[in-house]
């Protein structure tokens, strides 16, 4: 005889909705991403591979992590070094982070350690420790955007 699924409990979350305490981005949706949620109570130490979206509520401390959104709740916190697209900060990351895109850091986000970023925006109460840099160089196109204008220019016609 198989056994019932888990009931749901009635503060859980469905997947690919809003969490407390984190707001979303609506780049793309939610559940068309490769997700890992570290939930609070929760740690994690370790190498964490193929998750595009990184969702931070517990403790997680890794070496190198490479995905393409961070986002720590209030109250979670990330140990290490991490490189991604864009990055929401609610909770704590002590380390160093690269932040190809975007990095915000809400009223109740610290940073600690390193950061790159292209653009940045700190809420009031946000706080900022450590070493700040700003990306300044152009954004890498994808090669089919740059091959048009890599294409050869039109001849000139001849005039006698």
């Amino acid at each position: 005889m198989a056994r019932p699924p888990f009931p749901q409990t009635p503060n859980a979350t469905p997947a690919g909705a809003a969490r407390p305490g984190m707001p979303t981005t609506g780049a793309k949706k939610d559940n068309d991403r490769r997700t890992l949620v570290v939930g609070r109570g929760i740690s994690v130490q370790g190498t964490i591979k193929d998750a595009e979206r990184l969702v931070v509520e517990g403790m997680v401390e890794s070496s190198m992590i490479n995905a393409t959104e961070l986002l720590i709740a209030d109250g979670g916190v990330f140990k290490g070094e991490v490189e991604v697209e864009d990055a929401e900060l609610a909770g704590t990351i002590d380390g160093t982070l690269t932040v190809q895109g975007g990095l915000t850091i809400r009223s109740t986000g610290r940073l600690l350690g390193t950061a790159k970023c292209r653009r940045l925006k700190v809420e009031d109460g946000g706080q900022v420790s450590g070493q700040l840099e700003m990306i300044t160089t152009p954004k890498p196109e994808a090669p089919a955007a740059a091959a048009p204008a890599a294409a050869a220019p039109a001849e000139k016609p001849q005039t006698p």
